[in-house]
């Protein structure tokens, strides 16, 4: 009787699961046959000139295929091929040189991703960085570090906040944000129980939104560019930085995110998937749980501060001499100036090969750090490269990948297709809130926060200043932060975006349980800065106001869910 209730328990559980697996497949079909639709429907009335409904089809399939199988590398080349295919196959359906043209299409679309300089060196940045990081674990650097934050870390409230404001403090680039404060906090929140998927949302949260945020930052030249060229084209009495300076204080996504997470931290409040998320076990796990276990005796500290000081001081001298700053102090030149900063950081052109030549520079000198103090012999070398570059595949791989789904959606037009779709479709006080929807829908879709400004910024900028009477007013300033904000929050959550992958890498965590879990406390962000800020800033509500209002509906909903224990 046990045996046959045993296979009968089996029997039933097997039923369930392949009945959610078809629920979850109906739901994913009706979901993209939607979107589909809605495209087709919607599509703009033009000719061959205009870009075509089926462009969002590739996007969109890599994001439900991830969703459905969490394998995000097949999801991205099966998203791929159906693009190369899209690209093609349409103009000739019967003929079978366009149905090959399509497939070496996808091998165009990696080549070309690959011959990209700025591509380039972000892969060359990965291995050495990952390398560094396990040199940094060989030798107890990072346990002298967690030796030091546990004097004043004393539990999980702590342990999450001082993981926030390490986000807020390495404000220069994303990237070197995600990967240096992934890495250091894992062995601290491991300790206080604070689950992978939390530290990755800490981690992700406090990346791009800070980032583009910062006036001194490597993401202040792409915006200040943007809107410099807007400047130009529409005739606005206005520099790049004063346009981004208007539009700092309407930046109501970035402004939120980093409200909920400091609350969140604080309150230690979860909910949705991410409330049912566990920590590690003990001795498990990267770069955290490896640490005490691959190094007898007590962590030196200096073994990690030098590398990491190392790589963001030399990350900070090569933007200063690349965005001429000794020219800049020979013209009477403050150094203690913000604005002289802002301006040498916006003049640096190299700055991802700068972070490459960084992130090497800070392996060499864990690599000294190690060897001097005796911690790293040829073995453990040895060992730490092919653990680094073990590491690095992954993300290699899915980078490349997402890159090239980014460069076949260029070839579809699916950015121009959305803003087409999207704009001139409200009245002027309804536009910024619906542009920061287009933005999201756009970067989410897309994976990229800055091609999706670079889409949406001089397609309906231009709208949204004849909104405005042919001025540079309200309107317009509030769409500028629309599009920035949109562009990030849609980067912040989509799978296959850059940032969210190296953040769920440096952290250890699953990819789409990074994405699974975080997506619901983006969303609810989002809505806030939606309800509470973009629609009543269009109205002529004042932005303070609108944040203010928005960080109270934040903490009320964090409060909320702590007692209803959701």
């Amino acid at each position: 009787m046990c045996g046959l209730s045993a296979r009968q328990s089996a029997w039933t559980q097997d039923a369930g699961l392949k009945s959610r697996t078809t629920a979850r497949l109906v739901g994913a079909a009706i979901v993209l046959a939607g979107v589909c639709a809605a495209a087709a429907a919607l599509s703009p009335e033009g000719g061959e000139s205009q870009p075509v409904w089926y462009s969002v089809v590739p996007p969109m399939l890599a994001i439900l295929l991830a969703f459905l199988t969490h394998h995000v590398i097949a999801s991205l080349g099966i998203a791929l091929l159906v693009g190369g295919l899209l690209c093609r196959v349409p103009a000739g359906p019967l003929g079978i040189g366009n149905w090959w043209a399509g497939i070496a299409g996808v091998a165009g679309c990696i080549g070309g991703t690959l011959s990209r300089g700025g591509n380039l060196l972000i892969l060359v940045f990965i291995p050495p960085i990952f390398i560094m990081i396990e040199m940094i674990i060989a030798s107890g650097g990072f346990s002298g570090i967690i030796r030091r934050l546990l004097r004043w870390v004393r539990g999980p409230r702590s342990a999450g906040v001082a993981t926030v404001l390490m986000g807020i403090l390495c404000f220069i680039d994303d990237y070197a944000n995600a990967i240096v404060v992934g890495s250091m906090m894992q062995p601290v929140t491991d300790r206080f129980r604070i689950s992978r998927e939390k530290l990755a949302f800490l981690v992700d949260a406090t990346s791009a939104p800070v980032s583009g945020l910062a006036v001194v930052s490597t993401w202040i030249a792409y915006e200040v560019g943007l809107f410099g060229d807007m400047a130009v084209q529409l005739g606005i009495d206005k520099s790049g930085y004063g346009m981004f300076f208007d539009a700092l204080r309407f930046r109501f996504y970035c402004l939120l995110m980093l409200v909920f997470v400091m609350a969140a931290a604080i309150l230690r409040t979860d909910f949705g998937p991410m409330r049912k998320t566990r920590p590690v076990a003990a001795g498990q796990g990267g770069a955290g749980g490896g640490d005490a276990g691959r190094t007898p005796g007590d962590g030196l500290a200096r073994n990690a501060l030098i590398p990491l000081a190392g790589l963001i001081g030399f990350h900070i001298t090569g933007l200063w001499f690349d965005g001429g700053g000794p020219r800049l102090l020979r013209q009477g030149a403050s150094v203690l100036s913000l604005g002289y900063w802002r301006d040498v950081i916006s003049a640096a052109r190299h700055s991802t090969m700068i972070l490459a030549m960084a992130a090497t520079f800070g392996l060499g000198l864990a690599l000294v750090c190690g060897t001097v103090t005796g911690r790293l012999d040829r073995r453990a070398i040895r060992a730490c490269l092919w653990r680094g570059l073990k590491r690095a595949v992954l993300p290699s791989i899915i980078l490349t990948l997402a890159w090239s789904l980014k460069t076949c959606c260029d070839a579809l037009r699916t950015g121009e297709f959305l803003a087409a779709v999207l704009a001139e479709r409200v009245s002027p006080a309804w536009f910024p809130a619906i542009l920061f929807l287009a933005a999201s829908v756009t970067s989410f879709a897309t994976g990229t926060s800055w091609g999706t400004m670079a889409i949406l910024i001089p397609t309906t900028i231009p709208v949204a200043h004849a909104l405005d009477g042919g001025a540079y007013g309200t309107i317009t300033m509030i769409s500028l932060g629309a599009v920035l904000d949109g562009a990030i929050f849609g980067d912040h959550c989509s799978p296959i975006s850059d940032t969210t992958i190296l953040s769920s890498v440096a952290c250890d965590c699953p990819l789409m349980d990074h994405v699974r879990t975080q997506l619901p406390y983006s969303l609810t962000v989002a809505a806030a800065a939606v309800v509470c800020c973009y629609v009543p800033a269009g109205h002529g509500l004042s932005p303070a106001v609108g944040v203010g209002v928005g960080a109270a509906a934040i903490v009320v909903v964090l409060l909320s869910c702590r007692r209803a224990d959701v």
